[in-house]
């Protein structure tokens, strides 16, 4: 199977909050053999590598961009050995959700209305509600062009609160798979541990929007959504972007927006909130310019 590359791609059609101008390149690489190819493909490029993931958690700037986008769409079915889940990181979450319902496998019902990829979630340390899914990772398949395809112990990686970082000297790499140590339980309860995060998720967060998640992270402590809303920002717009009225610390597309409104809304907040409260925000968000 031969590397698929599509020229000029615009990050507003790939991001779940709409917004992005073009980028140079998006290679989407399907089965390991097109890994063969991208390394080259990288290099003759000339443009800076970005793996792109579900596209979730990213605020793209509305001009062409420098990046070369690396989309990663190895999906297939998840394999499961007596407790241990293993899945490719294009797998998106509802379908492992999904996957780990009708199994009965326990430990990742956290991760219910997260939109993204396995990838993804494991390269941000994604979660919620006080479980990340660092917490049942095993081990990690990663390739780097210079190393290709291995396997690292997900204890020998570095988590901390949305970040991941691999074994040191590992270099930047790409996340290909995963492989989860999940527990045994009836599928009904993991349905209904999955339904209860999810209902608990669309009481409060505007799920369903064109977002990006929450923005700003949690400091120590304290709530960046609690912050935000005190502050007067909960339902705030300025153009076609607003933050929730669900949810202060959730930035949403009304339709229409663009990126100069978003950040602008985003350091607008930073600057209330530091001023009101002595708390610096910092962005869990990703912005790509």
């Amino acid at each position: 199977m031969a590397l698929s590359v599509r020229q000029r791609p615009l990050l507003k059609e790939l991001t779940t909050l709409g917004l992005g101008g073009a980028a140079l390149a998006e290679a989407v690489v399907r089965a390991e053999a097109d890994l063969d190819e991208l390394g080259r493909f990288i290099s003759d490029s000339g443009g800076r590598p970005f793996v792109l993931g579900g596209g979730s958690n990213l605020l793209a700037e509305d001009h062409d961009l420098d990046l070369v986008l690396l989309s990663v769409r190895n999906a297939g079915t998840p394999e499961r050995s007596g407790d241990t889940l293993r899945c490719g990181a294009g797998t998106r979450l509802p379908s492992l959700l999904k996957f780990c319902e009708e199994a009965g496998l326990s430990g990742l019902e956290a991760l219910a209305g997260i939109p993204g990829s396995v990838g993804g979630a494991v390269a941000m340390n994604a979660g919620s509600y006080g479980t990340e899914i660092k917490d049942a990772l095993a081990r990690i398949r990663l390739w780097t062009p210079q190393r290709g395809l291995f396997w690292v112990e997900a204890r020998d990686c570095s988590f901390g609160y949305r970040h991941f970082a691999p074994p040191e000297g590992t270099g930047r790499p790409l996340v290909w798979e995963a492989e989860f140590s999940l527990t045994p339980a009836e599928p009904g309860a993991v349905r209904a541990k999955v339904r209860e995060t999810l209902d608990q998720k669309k009481a409060t967060q505007p799920i369903a929007a064109r977002s990006a998640g929450c923005v700003f992270k949690n400091p120590p402590g304290q709530s960046a959504g609690r912050l935000l809303d005190e502050a007067g920002f909960k339902g705030k717009r300025l153009g076609n972007m607003g933050f929730s009225e669900l949810h202060a610390n959730f930035l949403v597309n009304l339709g229409g927006g663009r990126s100069a409104e978003a950040l602008e809304l985003l350091e607008n907040a930073r600057a209330v909130v530091l001023e009101r409260f002595g708390t610096r925000l910092e962005l869990e968000v990703i912005v790509l310019s």
